[in-house]
């Protein structure tokens, strides 16, 4: 089906004078279309039906046959009812006009109406989504199909430059009224794309740490007409209309979610705390190489803590450790974890563990796990941190750099033995099942691989120059 004329995209690139940027044209096609989809016209029935549920009101008919209901319709486009089935007495059915015949689907109601996925606080708004998803399903299924095949998403090159020509702009003196307009004009544009823009202009930022990181797509309810920002059409229906990247903000539909790359920038604004944060969007919404408790952590343990007896062997008290944790959730890299504020050196080791306890993925990922429980079973030492190596492949690069910064420290606390009284083994036995968990969380399972989750983090301090 052919879509109307504005349903090109343009504006995908910027010419030298931003008095010539023209931002991209939505395509209006499939709200159009969504205009066009019949309104539900209920059938009241004339007479109160005894045992009516509670939940439907009287558009209920009770226990008719299809014929009857679709009688009833009389054939008007839009018209619906519910109707008990004859067949299974205690079943209900919503039988509705499109396309010149009658529809029927199965009605449940657990609080919300559904007779799919979507469920909906009314009968009438049910009815209101599935004549529109009908329409737009039925008029342009050929025009759906194709509209990932040029999308917006691949062309936002212009979005850094725009941003980057404001920003020079507003820096002048405003003494041209009409360049300060021109100004506001070009910044209000920027703000209704705004995760294209975020996303474009950090991919241009030279300090940027370019670790992939894949969208947190959750299905989503706009308020008001909403454009997809990957193939920027129209998403259509009245809830649940497409998925939100809960870490970035970008809108798209949840069949174009499948084609977004994995280049997920998080917005700080989005990120509600450091601890139990993944750490991959941890590291990219800050724009560092490693999360900022490792570093500011790690700088305070080896600037007065290596020499502690029983470094991360011995725990500090659990409320200056939440303290810590609170601090660093609040204050971010501006968290004070000196010495006047903590003394003991071991409230700080112990915030670090607990850091990486709390991970949602450990820091050996889930997905790395048993490669690195079968390299541990390997007898022969050389086969041994031969398949380590390549269990550390398999990381994330955010875990793996943070994997090696941590090695490496650790490294250095066991030069200091002799007074912290901590070898390899002994951070092995702490670190272990800090630093991985099995998948399934089986209590036995992770019993039974103490003794190698112990061997990895060993063998990665001993052979760190090695192994990373």
């Amino acid at each position: 089906m052919a879509a109307s004329s504005n349903s090109s995209l343009s504006g995908s690139s910027i010419s030298s004078d931003a008095e010539d940027y023209q931002p991209p044209v939505w395509k209006s096609y499939l709200y159009q279309l969504q205009q066009e989809a019949p309104r539900p016209k209920r059938i009241i029935c004339p007479q109160e039906v005894e045992n009516r549920p509670k939940y439907y009101g009287r558009e209920f008919h009770g226990m008719i046959s299809r014929e009857q209901a679709d009688e009833l319709l009389g054939g008007a486009e839009g018209a619906y009812l519910i109707r008990e089935s004859q067949r299974q007495p205690g079943s209900y059915t919503l039988a509705l006009r499109f396309g010149y015949q009658t529809l029927n689907y199965r009605l449940f109601y657990d609080g919300k109406h559904f007779v799919g996925e979507k469920r909906f606080e009314s009968i009438h708004d049910l009815v209101t989504d599935g004549f529109i998803t009908l329409y737009i399903e039925t008029k342009a299924s050929e025009y759906i199909a194709k509209m990932t095949t040029n999308p917006i998403y691949e062309h936002v090159g212009y979005a850094s430059l725009l941003r980057e020509k404001v920003s020079r702009r507003t820096s002048k003196t405003k003494h041209d009224s009409k360049k300060a307009l021109l100004v506001r004009v070009e910044s209000n544009s920027v703000e209704k794309i705004t995760s294209l823009v975020r996303r474009a202009a950090l991919k241009e930022n030279e300090n940027h740490f370019n670790y992939e990181k894949a969208h947190n797509f959750k299905v989503h309810t706009f308020k008001g007409p909403h454009w997809c920002e990957y193939c920027a059409n129209f998403m259509w229906g009245l809830i649940a209309q497409g998925v939100r990247c809960s870490d970035c903000g970008l809108n798209v539909h949840k069949q174009c979610s499948k084609f977004v790359p994995n280049d997920c920038q998080p917005d700080l604004k989005r990120i509600k705390k450091v601890y139990c944060c993944d750490l991959t969007t941890l590291v990219k919404a800050h724009n560092t190489q490693r999360p900022m408790v490792v570093d500011m952590c790690i700088r305070e343990i080896e600037e007065r803590g290596l020499k502690s007896e029983g470094l991360y062997r011995v725990s500090g008290f659990t409320e200056h450790i939440e303290d810590v944790k609170m601090g660093f959730d609040r204050d971010g890299d501006k968290a004070d974890i000196g010495a006047d504020t903590y003394a003991d050196i071991n409230i700080i080791a112990s915030a670090l563990k607990l850091y990486f306890r709390d991970l949602p993925i450990p820091l050996i990922t889930y997905d790395a796990y048993s490669k690195f429980i079968e390299a541990a079973k390997l007898i022969n030492p050389d086969s041994r941190l031969e398949a380590i190596h390549e269990a550390l492949l398999l990381l994330p690069p955010a875990h793996y750099e943070t994997l090696r910064y941590l090695a490496t420290h650790l490294k250095k606390v066991t030069m200091y033995e002799k007074d912290n009284f901590m070898n390899s083994e002994n951070l092995g036995i702490v670190f272990g099942p800090t630093l991985m968990r099995p998948p399934d969380q089986n209590t036995l399972a992770t019993l039974n691989d103490m003794r190698y989750q112990k061997l990895i983090v060993q063998l990665l301090i001993e052979n760190e120059d090695v192994l990373f």
